[in-house]
C-alpha cells in the first residue's frame, strides 16, 4: 500500500515515532486506529496491534515471567545459585529473618 504524506508531516511522525519507540508504520497505523475508536468507526474485526519486542515481567504475585524452557534459571532477576538476592530494604544489623 502506498500512502502520500507531505514531507513536513512524516518527518514530525517519524520523530514522535522514535520518541515512543514506534516504526512510523506502526505510529501511522496506532493514530489511525484511536482516531477510528474515537470516532466509533474502528471495524469489529479488526485485531488489536501485537505486541513488540522482549516480553513484560510479571508482577510478583502472577509467578515467574514466561521464558525459555532451556533456561538455567539464574538470569539477573533470579538470583543465583547460592540463593535469591539478599532484600534490599533488611536492616544489615538485624541478621537473617526467621523461617
Amino acid at each position: 500500500m502506498l500512502l502520500r504524506l507531505d514531507p513536513h508531516i512524516y518527518e514530525a511522525l517519524a520523530r514522535w515515532a522514535g520518541e515512543e519507540l514506534r516504526s512510523a508504520n506502526a505510529q501511522i497505523e496506532f493514530l489511525l486506529r484511536r482516531a477510528l475508536a474515537e470516532a466509533g468507526r474502528l471495524p469489529r474485526g479488526a485485531r488489536p496491534i501485537p505486541r513488540r519486542g522482549r516480553p513484560r515481567r510479571a508482577d510478583p504475585g502472577e509467578g515467574p515471567a514466561p521464558g525459555p524452557a532451556t533456561g538455567t534459571g539464574t538470569g539477573p532477576d533470579q538470583g543465583s545459585a547460592a540463593g535469591p538476592a539478599p532484600d534490599p530494604t533488611a536492616d544489615p544489623d538485624q541478621g537473617p529473618p526467621e523461617a
